[in-house]
């Protein structure tokens, strides 16, 4: 597989960011949240959408051979 040196560039400056940091996810969230506020550019917040649960998905369907499944492509 050959590299991609701006691919490199990008890792590299994430893991010195998540180190300056800790690696503490939501110190690095405040992080950009703060430098968003900063930068003076006008925010847009959307509402929260509800994602439809497939039932098929959400109930367990038991075989004839007593294996259990969640519904197509079930891993559980």
């Amino acid at each position: 597989m050959t590299r991609d040196s701006i691919i490199d560039e990008v890792r590299a400056n994430r893991d010195a960011l998540a180190r300056e940091y800790d690696y503490d996810i939501d110190r690095i969230f405040a992080f950009f949240r703060d430098m968003e506020k900063r930068s003076g550019a006008e925010q847009v917040t959307l509402p929260p959408r509800r994602v439809p649960v497939s039932r098929s998905a959400a109930q367990p369907t038991v075989a004839a051979d007593g294996s259990v499944t969640y519904g197509p492509g079930s891993r559980r």
